[in-house]
């Protein structure tokens, strides 16, 4: 079902031009890896914070709100970034099951960091059962740690 469209970015102008331009791949990863210790930092300092550890003179909620837009912003690179390189490469990444590894807990990361940890991060912590925060924060890191070795093991291993 997807293999046409990855068969499209693989033959696309764009992807053929990355390929052939000696210093396009460098600098984007460069900035993909920039992007991701921002992204990284954004989403550790919140997850220490649940675990009970880091900035714990701030209230979580605080620290939480003060991240998002670094986490935000950081997605949106991490995105523009990736792209390229993931259209230039597309046919290794369809046949990947690294990629798709990386995909799907990305796709859990952003729903979870969403979801649950966004409502335990503005929850009163005072009334909070402080078992659920160190659950959360470890599973946060868990999940971002699976997206990283994911990529990381699609450039390695595939």
């Amino acid at each position: 079902m997807l293999l046409p469209f990855f068969e499209w970015m693989q033959e696309h102008p764009a992807s053929l031009y990355i390929l052939d331009n000696t210093w396009f791949s460098p600098i984007v990863q460069v900035m993909h890896l920039l992007a991701l210790s921002i992204f990284a930092g954004s989403v550790l300092i919140v997850d220490l914070r649940l675990l009970g550890v880091g900035v714990t003179g701030t209230p979580l909620a605080k620290v939480a709100r003060d991240a998002q837009p670094w986490f935000i912003w950081a997605f949106v690179a991490l995105v523009i970034t990736g792209t390229p390189s993931m259209a230039s490469t597309a046919m290794k990444q369809y046949f990947s099951p690294f990629f798709w590894w990386k995909m799907e807990l990305l796709l859990l990361g952003l729903i979870f960091t969403f979801t649950v940890r966004r409502q335990l991060a503005q929850a009163d912590e005072a009334r909070m059962n402080p078992i659920w925060p160190k659950v959360a924060g470890l599973f946060s890191i868990a999940l971002w740690t699976g997206v990283s070795v994911g990529a990381r093991l699609i450039g390695l291993l595939s």
